[in-house]
């Protein structure tokens, strides 16, 4: 009986002794990857603390070097404000009509004017005939010299019906396209081939144009619209009737451009104390990243740490965004790796809401 139970003891303690070598056996993976995330979570302590109120990112070299984290020295650089303005391409079928109607009037007074030259002679050899013992009829002086006054009025009123064209041309183009466009043969446009005639409106505040300035103009609703050079004309006597500013007519040479286009131009913008530019700093495109709908950059502090911070992208220029305020020249910003910056941020506050 007691030898029976004595070998019951021994299986029952081999059986014991089996499975916990089992145990360790099959839960020595365990045991390592627990260990390992323990020495972990000693050698990565927390990358993100608040100073100051704000976010301060931590990053050691090795772990920059690593994950290849660039930063640039900010330039100074200067900006020219400049505000979009509109134009349109407008026909100049109406000035030709005009100066068609005024040339015809004109004709016209040279015509009668040439009769009524003809009808004065004619009157005085009439007149010098009449003293000369009645060689011709008083009847016949009397109509003489009324052709010359029938005459003379024909001339006088082809003239006014031309100085009244000619004065609606200047009230509605202007004096200088009214004469630009008198001067210029009948038969043919004062416009050369290819050209137009754009109205463009600008700012109360623009710089007055000088003859034959130019600014560019492009197609508007058009991507990548090739830039094209307007030459100043003159004023224009007309307003846009939906936009606040002054206008003033352009012409400009290109085949792209069709009647009723509408055109952007970019001019400068004048403050009350006349400085055209501003100083400030080019934010590179690599350096900028969009979170929560606005554009940051992450600012070098130290060594290591770094901190997030707004940037403005309402001046694109080329490379990057003008920046005024904010960021100084040779600040050093990040332009390559600036994603992990900001994945780090955003696991410590993921990490305080659970904590919370």
């Amino acid at each position: 009986m007691n030898r029976k139970f004595n070998i019951i003891i021994t299986l029952q303690t081999l059986l014991i002794i089996a499975l916990f070598w089992m145990l360790i056996f099959y839960g020595k993976d365990e045991y390592e990857s627990y260990k390992h995330g323990k020495d972990d979570a000693i050698e990565n302590p927390a990358l993100v603390k608040v100073e100051q109120g704000v976010n301060v990112v931590t990053l050691p070299l090795a772990l920059q070097k690593n994950n290849d984290i660039k930063t640039s020295k900010l330039q100074t650089s200067q900006y020219t404000n400049k505000t979009t303005s509109y134009g349109t391409v407008v026909s100049i079928d109406g000035l030709l009509d005009l100066r068609s109607r005024y040339q015809t009037a004109k004709a016209e007074a040279n015509i009668t004017r040439a009769s009524a030259n003809n009808s004065n002679a004619e009157y005085y050899r009439l007149k010098t005939l009449n003293a000369d013992d009645k060689n011709v009829s008083d009847r016949t002086v009397a109509v003489a010299e009324a052709t010359i006054k029938s005459d003379q009025a024909r001339v006088l009123a082809s003239e006014s019906v031309a100085n009244n064209i000619r004065e609606a041309m200047r009230q509605q183009w202007g004096a200088v396209l009214t004469n630009t466009a008198l001067q210029s043969p009948a038969n043919k446009s004062f416009l050369s081939e290819n050209e137009v005639l754009i109205q463009i409106l600008l700012p109360y505040d623009a710089v007055e144009p000088k003859l034959n300035s130019t600014l560019a103009i492009s197609i508007a609703d058009t991507p990548n619209s090739k830039a094209i050079i307007a030459t100043f004309v003159s004023r224009s006597p007309n307003i846009d009737s939906n936009l606040q500013g002054k206008t003033y007519f352009y012409r400009a040479s290109n085949n792209a451009l069709r009647i009723g286009m509408r055109v952007i131009a970019t001019t400068p913008t004048i403050s009350t104390n006349n400085h055209q530019q501003t100083n400030g700093v080019i934010v590179p495109n690599t350096a900028v990243i969009w979170y929560g709908g606005k554009a940051w950059v992450y600012l070098k502090l130290s060594v290591d740490k770094f901190t997030r911070k707004p940037v403005s992208t309402e001046i694109e220029v080329n490379g990057g965004w003008f920046n005024q305020g904010g960021l100084k020249a040779n600040d050093e910003v990040v332009t390559s790796g600036a994603q992990l910056l900001l994945s780090e941020e955003f696991k410590s506050e993921i990490k305080n809401e659970n904590t919370d």
